[in-house]
């Protein structure tokens, strides 16, 4: 897996290449039929959210037919084996999380799909702050404060997870390596669950996205000690960001769009026009960003291509390191 990342510099490069060698007449021609959104969750999350923001925007900026078709399941394995399979024309594409790319390989010995020779990355979409939250009966009101409390009593703490290998467990995984705490996982079927019993006071601790967390922190149920941006956010500037406390920790999650592998360098290029355009609608930035505190990374497919080569080595190292493994 370590070379096939490697390997993705130069499928860079060609696809650079096929850029210019594709020509226009495709590009010219896109969408002249309805385009399918695959979306590896089921409706209602993030995921699902951020294909039918694309779906209204393809319809109503291209006069194009778009549709969400939602095929959860096995961490996102079942969709994104789906769409490896599918025409590289464009009329396809694939919203999937970083977990699908940079977790996954290294999580599930026997992957059903080559996360690099197997989609043509498009754009990144959005990325999500975590935010670290207690329950208010910890004795703790800042990262340093609750580093002290575990260092105290260790393993006495539990924190929940969205399941093994999801961004909530992996992102706390990587703060008992970089702080030296012991707390104790429990794993839920989802980020809801994990946060009633928080709430509850049956778990102590999580990371969650802030905009799952705030409500919560408004009523009193729960406190946010820090942010997993690697610094303040303008949107919440009296929130410290963990990286204050342990230097070069972030906990965030990310979302791109894919296609089939092979696609038209120019279809490629007109779709990732047209949703960078998209993204920076002030429309979209105001209803749709800030609301539900993401923050626009759209960019080029060289970007995208370059996150998923940098993030990989990262996470196969704490998976090892943490001896992850799915039941």
């Amino acid at each position: 897996m370590k070379i096939r990342f490697r390997a993705a510099a130069a499928a860079i490069a060609c696809f650079a290449a096929a850029l210019t060698a594709n020509g226009a007449a495709r590009a010219d021609n896109y969408p002249s039929r309805t385009i399918t959104i695959i979306v590896p969750a089921s409706p209602g999350g993030v995921t699902d959210m951020l294909g039918r923001i694309l779906a209204q925007h393809m319809i109503a900026d291209w006069g194009a037919q778009a549709v969400v078709e939602n095929k959860p399941g096995a961490n996102n394995q079942i969709a994104a084996e789906y769409v490896t399979h599918e025409p590289g024309d464009g009329y396809t594409l694939f919203v999937g999380p970083e977990t699908t790319f940079v977790v996954n390989p290294t999580l599930y010995p026997h992957l059903a799909y080559d996360p690099v020779k197997g989609f043509t990355p498009i754009t990144g979409l959005v990325q999500i702050n975590h935010a670290l939250i207690l329950n208010p009966s910890v004795p703790a009101n800042s990262v340093k404060e609750l580093i002290a409390l575990d260092k105290a009593k260790p393993g006495q703490l539990n924190y929940g997870t969205f399941g093994v290998g999801s961004s909530g467990h992996l992102n706390m995984e990587m703060f008992k390596s970089m702080t030296g705490t012991k707390f104790v996982a429990v794993h839920y079927k989802g980020a809801a669950p994990a946060m009633q019993d928080v709430l509850a006071d049956h778990i102590q601790l999580m990371f969650v996205s802030v905009g799952s967390a705030l409500p919560h922190v408004k009523s009193g149920g729960v406190k946010m000690i820090g942010i997993g941006a690697p610094k303040r956010t303008a949107l919440l500037p009296d929130v410290p960001a963990i990286a204050e406390t342990v230097p070069g920790f972030t906990a965030v999650s990310w979302f791109a769009l894919y296609g089939p592998p092979n696609m038209p360098g120019d279809v490629v290029a007109k779709i990732n026009g047209e949703v960078r355009k998209t993204f920076a609608e002030p429309d979209v930035q105001k209803n749709f960003l800030d609301k539900q505190y993401f923050e626009s990374i759209a960019g080029s497919p060289a970007e995208l291509s370059e996150r998923l080569r940098t993030e990989e080595p990262k996470w196969r190292r704490l998976i090892t390191e943490a001896h992850i493994k799915v039941e």
